[in-house]
């Protein structure tokens, strides 16, 4: 073999393994993927716009982060990349990120300018199957958007994801409230024992133990936050945390992950992604692909409401 070809082969080799490190049916951040079907038309995703759907055979998942009017977490723009992250490299959906609210209509959106009454490709709720929202502060949306959000799930049966500090959000809109699940009251950063309270739900086996300790911003939720209408999955243990913290709420009912029903649709809200450090965490990323199949209807759960545990264990 001459020294050409010989450098031409080890040419297609390296470019071989950098696909299989990137495509998915790989291995990455602890994720067990698999190939992405193929077909179509319209796949499993919701429709499409004037250009059909550019992503058949996957769910479609709209991540949008409303904070124009709140607190700019830092960890903002990794956690929506990780989030789509996943996504692709389970071959389970795909992500559209925005950092405004603009898409959360389901009225034709046309162009400005050059593009003045026509249509700019800006694909609406009804081409979504879930949301994932990281929302701070009261928000852009106008009322006209926030009944859209309300119906997406209600009426349409579509699913909602909320990451850390959707607790603070929208607190002039009591709607919001009620569709999360509850508001946040106070928050407090520390290690603690954390209970996964239902580890049949989709990702809950992820952290490898039914206890285990966990580092975040821990949010203590408040009204309209009752057990009567959440299904929880992840709750700290009272009796791993400091009198102070612990005194926070009498009920000793620490809430971190939890799921409900709203009208025809799901709804989730994971309270922890302050740091960067959570959205690295093999486990909480495997946790998340979870709520992602759940909240995308490719899996199914049990979220009955129930009371908490005598004891707070």
């Amino acid at each position: 073999m001459t020294v050409t070809r010989k450098h031409a082969l080890v040419a297609v080799l390296m470019v071989g393994l950098a696909l299989t490190a990137i495509l998915p049916g790989t291995r990455a951040a602890g994720i067990e993927v698999a190939q992405a079907p193929q077909g179509q038309g319209g796949g499993r995703g919701g429709g499409g716009g004037r250009g059909g759907d550019p992503w058949p055979g996957f769910k479609k998942v709209l991540a949008v982060a409303d904070v124009q009017s709140g607190f700019h977490h830092d960890s903002i723009s990794h956690a929506l990349a990780t989030i789509e992250q996943i996504g692709r490299r389970s071959g389970d959906y795909v992500t559209m990120i925005r950092t405004d609210s603009q898409l959360i209509t389901k009225e034709p959106i046309v162009g400005e300018g050059r593009y003045e009454g026509r249509g700019v490709n800006a694909r609406t709720l009804d081409f979504y199957d879930a949301i994932f929202m990281l929302p701070s502060g009261f928000g852009t949306m106008t009322e006209d958007r926030k009944q859209a959000l309300l119906s997406f799930v209600r009426d349409d049966g579509k699913g909602l994801v909320v990451g850390h500090a959707a607790g603070v959000a929208f607190t002039n809109w009591p709607e919001f409230g009620e569709l999360v699940g509850g508001y946040m009251d106070s928050e407090f950063t520390a290690e603690a024992t954390v209970i996964v309270e239902d580890p049949e739900f989709p990702g809950a086996r992820a952290f490898g133990a039914l206890t285990f300790p966990f580092t975040d911003q821990h949010p203590v939720f408040k009204e309209p936050y009752s057990r009567d209408n959440v299904h929880v999955v992840l709750r700290l243990d009272p009796a791993s945390l400091s009198e102070a913290n612990r005194a926070r709420r009498e009920d000793g009912d620490f809430p971190m992950a939890f799921a409900k029903q709203y009208g025809k649709g799901r709804v989730f809200n994971m309270g922890w992604g302050h740091p960067d450090e959570t959205w690295d965490d093999p486990r909480f990323q495997q946790f998340m692909l979870g709520v992602m199949r759940w909240a995308t209807g490719l899996e199914q759960a049990d979220i009955t409401p129930r009371p908490l545990p005598a004891g707070g264990r």
